[in-house]
């Protein structure tokens, strides 16, 4: 059975409950057609449906296609279309209407489970019974991880935030129970269908396994289970760069520049590695600053490629992917490009492709007109983006001392 409950903007506790039994599509909108009917305003006449897409021992799996001209948000994320799980928010439209999404299955009315009969009294907000020091709420377990919460989804799959019961055993008595949390990547259903996918997502697994940074997530596990394919990994407390934006506008120079070095480091250590290793993906998004102690910490290897391999699937995204790599020619100067173009970003909160233009001797970034970067800074950004690598800083250390110098 599926349930979408509409829950009170403000209070988020339910309004109304519709329950459907053998649907395998269920659509919302404003159309009186629909199998959920709204008068919002913000609610496009056949804003989304919910297919059905197979089935596992965990109940049906749903598949949400977004046709709403205000967008629909899952957890807080822009989707369009992807897999939701059991417990997800769906918001037609921001400031739009709200649905809880709940699977019942037959042999299992509830999934999530409670710590001990003590787990109410817990403070809000804790993951930890202060009584017997087990996770208070558990949604499901797949294999020996714990699944707490969903941490985000997208169209390649969905991150949850788990505890791994065995590595907290392993840890002794006395370890804290948060030490063994871990992030959780489950590869969508669909996604798994296609080979390319397949081979991002065990492409990000075995680099990861590889390297050893204190700038890149530590690699845990990697595993099938009911023929989907997971991928454990460290879990970092941070911001990324992209959101730390959005929510507080443009950085001062110092501060970014600090974290464009410290970028630089990671990508000197991918980059010598034999054979040598492209990120590929250098963004905002994938910049996640580290809470304890403001470092950076690179995420996303699904994109990584080795020197020398055979070209493929062109890969980058726009404002951040040099000339070269949207020709599905990347190079290790590609990654420092988009260390560039990052910078523009940081320092003026706007997308880099707001300052690409053809001025009549090719498309580059021009930046004069921004105030705060600096003669000497503006420079160094132009010379890191140009569109020939030879004409760019070559190395990461290289490009790192010319930033040091802007401070």
């Amino acid at each position: 059975m599926i349930r979408l409950t509409l829950l009170d903007p403000q209070k988020n506790t339910p309004l109304k409950n519709w329950d459907f039994q053998s649907e395998s599509i269920i659509k919302v909108g404003r159309s009186p057609d629909n199998s959920i009917v709204l008068s919002d305003s913000l609610v496009s006449r056949y804003h989304l449906e919910l297919h059905k897409i197979s089935k596992s021992q965990s109940g049906n799996l749903w598949r949400l296609v977004s046709q709403g001209t205000n967008g629909t948000f899952v957890n807080g994320v822009l989707m369009s279309q992807g897999i939701v799980s059991d417990g997800s928010l769906i918001q037609l439209a921001r400031g739009g209407p709200i649905f809880k999404f709940q699977v019942q299955p037959p042999s299992a009315a509830n999934i999530s489970q409670q710590c001990c009969p003590r787990a109410g009294d817990n403070p809000p907000g804790n993951l930890f019974c202060i009584y017997c020091g087990q996770p208070i709420q558990v949604e499901r377990s797949i294999k020996h991880y714990q699944v707490l919460r969903i941490l985000g989804q997208g169209g390649m799959g969905t991150t949850y935030l788990a505890w791994d019961r065995e590595r907290h055993n392993s840890q002794g008595k006395g370890a804290s129970p948060a030490a063994a949390l871990v992030v959780l990547k489950e590869m969508n259903a669909d996604m798994a269908q296609i080979r390319k996918a397949q081979e991002l997502f065990e492409r990000e697994a075995r680099a990861l396994k590889s390297l050893n940074h204190p700038g890149i997530p530590k690699f845990f596990d990697f595993f099938v289970e009911e023929d989907k394919k997971y991928l454990a990994m460290e879990m970092i407390h941070g911001q990324d760069l992209e959101k730390r934006i959005a929510t507080q506008g443009p950085i001062l120079p110092q501060q970014a520049i600090e974290w464009m070095i410290q970028t630089c480091e990671v990508l000197e250590y991918i980059h010598s590695q034999d054979p040598p290793l492209i990120h590929r993906d250098i963004k905002p998004a994938n910049l996640l600053v580290r809470r304890r102690d403001n470092q950076i910490v690179v995420l996303d290897f699904g994109a990584v490629k080795e020197i020398g391999t055979p070209l493929g699937t062109r890969i980058g995204a726009e404002g951040y992917s040099a000339p070269e790599q949207d020709r599905g020619q990347p190079l290790t100067q590609s990654d420092l490009y988009a260390v560039g173009a990052t910078l523009i970003f940081l320092l003026t909160g706007q997308s880099p492709m707001h300052f690409y233009d053809n001025r009549g001797n090719g498309y580059r970034f021009y930046i004069e007109s921004v105030p705060t970067i600096t003669s000497q800074l503006r420079e160094v950004i132009e010379k890191v983006t140009q569109p020939l690598p030879s004409d760019r800083y070559q190395t990461a250390p290289e490009l790192a001392e010319a930033l040091n110098s802007c401070l």
